[in-house]
């Protein structure tokens, strides 16, 4: 047991097991269908109906949630903290403490009164068995001989106007804590929806204005205040918006698997392996250190989603390996920062967000990991460019020989494959056909149970990350280390579900934006408001010159506003809250631009990866500073420069969907509701006009990254980084006679510094 084990307070160690228990039983749930499993525990138990996963979420939500709120409180203890560094307000900790365990189990309580298919209160009194056998008989007879099912009666015994003032302590407590565990830009954020809410419903009661911003949705309810306000307060503990809805089925349900495969990968021998391989890859390459950090990055950053925690796993050996080589330590920092937030949008595993995304859109999870794998591939390359003209001006040589600490050994390829099998069993499973299995040779070979197994499993992102956690846990015992203290596998999996519940405490602050927002009103008016401005406007003055707003304008106009949005919104906070606070907001508005609903949620979704690298407060940059020692606006404004491409791809694939390879990017909705193709568009790939933008798109990438390192074969004067940008623009132009302008005019200027290269006088290096 290491030190700083021995050295958790007690309250930690029961955080701890009760993780654990979280973590056994969140398992159990997602585990996918096994043949003759169900049908055996029905037998050994003797009930009908039991289940040993898939349990009913309206049973299964309220004790979880208390749960991952226990744990959340003995993790973060205030009481703890404040005892030893302000004992005369321990006492104030403990009451916030036991006021969030509070919370939790009066949410909980409200969730299972309030709900129609449950009824506590009814249940305990005896109402709802005799409202039941009611409803019962009078489903009898209704039609001769046939037997109708009985409606589900309404809740009698509820909490009334109490439900207003518990749902408001809920919410400060919660808030409390997310400040303590993530940060105060969230709160900040979601405290103003909930004043905003609160304020227009104030308005319309007392007849304040009749701004339509200044009014809320409560007025369409009718007169009586008191009752609209009750619904409403209702509606955040038992609609799919509120925190019992579809935030907690992405926790519970969706990514849960995915947590703990990241959480014991986090703490595997691999991580150290793949960078090893990296350096082996790169080591030829003129800025060998920095791309084995964007290789590494990549596929250490799929597995774990986190861009704080990919930086400092693996740019502790990656950022002093870069600076070994000679680049700067802002720049290395920046490299390392970039490609670790860009691990977020590297398939197959992807983040957390991926997973909102995917409940936000319906669109299947193999869908959305083809949809970000082109754009994914653009990122990186962008990077490589960017380090490569960074290491032409640096003067940074390959580092051709591995050093002694890199060199790979006959222990590192056995812990690769406790990384590549667990990431070829999703691959495999997300990607598989069903009739592969059941039509092919692999029947033939396979026992008939193992077969069924695997088509339950087969398309199905759940069961694929729930079998790749089966496949890791007896790998992970490869490593000697692990052998020698198998207790770490027991703490990895406790920790995932301390990040699990801290990721609930996260999500509950999004889901209170979603259903406050979704009970004021303000996205169909926001939407409304900016459409209709879109629709009257001629022209915009800007400068003063006069720009007549037509065509593809409109749109451009969206994207930025949704662009600024997006980062702004995600300063300081985590992917998920950043993307979802403005897809809530804005992706309304950009599927009435002419964008799929899908597109509008990918481009928002970027932005909100971009916005771990944008300062002023750039979280992934910071990490990385915090390694380099280096001032860490100036390793933010890095970051920025070498992941730049992140802020130009959405706009790219927003004006041209079909990068995202689905059908869904170029599916809208047209004025009557339906759903149709955008015009131009069959719904399939067609590869050779993708194969001709796909070179459009390196063209204007080499020309960004060289203009933004002021550097390509030489040194680029002041008026080329001008033109080179003027004509990256001009290339993805889809006016055919601006495009081949910009194209002519990209190649020579390229060609132009490789014929001048020998007569051009370096600059010296800025640090």
């Amino acid at each position: 047991m290491t030190q700083q084990e021995t050295k958790r307070p007690f309250g930690q160690w029961l955080a701890l097991v009760l993780a654990l228990v979280l973590v056994f039983v969140g398992l159990v749930n997602t585990m996918p269908e096994i043949p003759g499993l169900q049908d055996l525990a029905r037998d050994l138990t003797g009930r009908k109906f039991f289940r040993i996963s898939g349990f009913p979420p309206q049973y299964f939500y309220p004790p979880f949630f208390v749960l991952m709120m226990a744990i959340v409180t003995l993790d973060a203890s205030v009481y703890r903290e404040w005892k030893r560094e302000k004992p005369q307000l321990a006492w104030l900790g403990f009451l916030l403490d036991a006021g969030l365990l509070l919370a939790a189990f009066l949410g909980a309580l409200g969730f299972l009164a309030e709900t129609d298919s449950i009824c506590l209160f009814d249940q305990i009194s005896g109402e709802r068995a005799r409202l039941i056998q009611e409803a019962a008989e009078r489903a009898q007879g209704v039609i001769p001989g046939i037997s109708l099912e009985a409606e589900v009666p309404a809740c009698q015994a509820r909490f009334g106007i109490w439900i207003i003032p518990l749902l408001f302590t809920i919410i400060t407590l919660f808030f409390l804590y997310n400040v303590r565990v993530w940060g105060l830009p969230l709160v900040v954020v979601a405290s103003v929806v909930v004043v905003y809410t609160v304020a227009t419903a104030l308005i319309w009661v007392f007849g304040l204005s009749d701004n339509s911003f200044l009014l809320t949705k409560l007025g369409a309810d009718g007169g009586d205040a008191t009752a609209a306000a009750i619904q409403k307060a209702t509606n955040v503990f038992i609609t799919p918006d509120g925190f019992m809805g579809r935030f907690m089925d992405i926790v519970v349900n969706q990514v849960f698997p995915y947590v703990i495969l990241g959480s014991l990968f986090g703490t595997s021998a691999g991580g150290t392996s793949l960078i090893k391989v990296a350096v082996r890859m790169t080591r030829n390459l003129r800025g060998g250190p920095a791309h084995a950090a964007i290789v590494s990055s990549a596929m250490f950053g799929t597995i774990t989603g986190g861009p704080v925690t990919n930086v400092l796993s693996t740019g502790r050996l990656t950022i002093p390996m870069m600076r070994r080589n000679g680049f700067s330590p802002q720049f290395a920092g920046g490299v390392e920062a970039a490609a670790s937030s860009g691990g977020q949008i590297m398939p197959p595993v992807m983040g957390v967000a991926a997973f909102v995304l995917v409940a936000l859109t319906a669109v299947p999870y193999s869908k959305v990991i083809t949809a970000a794998f082109l754009p994914a591939l653009a990122f990186f390359f962008s990077i490589f460019l960017a380090v490569m003209f960074q290491a032409r001006r640096e003067r940074v040589e390959a580092m051709r020989e591995i050093p002694e600490d890199l060199i790979m050994d006959r222990q590192d390829w056995w812990n690769l494959i406790i990384i590549v099998v667990p990431i070829l069993t999703i691959l495999v499973l997300l990607l598989g056909s069903k009739d592969f299995y059941t039509d092919s040779f692999v029947s033939t070979i396979l026992p008939a149970g193992v077969v069924q197994t695997i088509v339950n499993a087969t398309g199905d992102a759940v069961s694929a990350g729930w079998w790749a956690v089966a496949v890791l846990l007896p790998l992970l015992f490869l490593d000697p280390k692990t052998r020698a203290r198998p207790v770490k596998i027991l703490i990895s999996l406790a920790d995932g579900g301390i990040l699990l519940s801290r990721l609930f405490l996260l999500l509950f602050a999004v889901s209170i934006i979603a259903a406050f927002l979704n009970e004021s009103g303000l996205t169909g008016e926001l939407t409304r408001a900016v459409t209709t401005w879109l629709e009257q406007a001629q022209y915009l003055q800007l400068f003063g010159l006069t720009i007549h707003i037509s065509g593809g304008f409109y749109l451009m106009l969206a994207l930025t506003c949704a662009m600024l949005c997006a980062i702004i919104l995600g300063m300081g906070m985590p992917t998920v809250p950043a993307y979802v606070n403005v897809a809530l907001l804005l992706g309304p508005l950009l599927s009435k631009l002419g964008v799929s609903f899908f597109t509008a949620n990918m481009f928002v979704f970027y932005f909100a990866v971009a916005s771990a690298i944008t300062p002023p407060v750039a979280v992934a940059a910071f990490a990385a500073a915090s390694i380099t020692r280096t001032e860490p606006m100036r390793t933010g404004f890095a970051a920025v420069r070498v992941g730049i491409v992140m802020f130009t791809i959405p706009f790219i694939f927003a004006w041209y969907p079909e990068l995202l390879l689905i059908e869904e990017a170029v599916t809208i909705t047209n004025e009557a509701g339906g759903r149709e193709l955008i015009a131009g568009y069959s719904g399939e790939p067609e590869w050779f006009a993708l194969g001709l933008l796909g070179l459009r798109i390196l063209l204007a990438l080499y020309l960004l990254a060289s203009a933004l390192a002021r550097y390509d074969r030489g040194p680029i004067a002041g008026w080329e980084i001008v033109l080179r940008l003027m004509v990256a623009v001009l290339v993805l132009w889809k006016a055919p006679v601006l495009m081949w302008v910009g194209i002519a005019l990209g190649l020579l200027l390229i060609a132009r510094n490789v014929f001048t290269k020998q007569t051009t006088v370096a600059v010296p290096s800025i640090h």
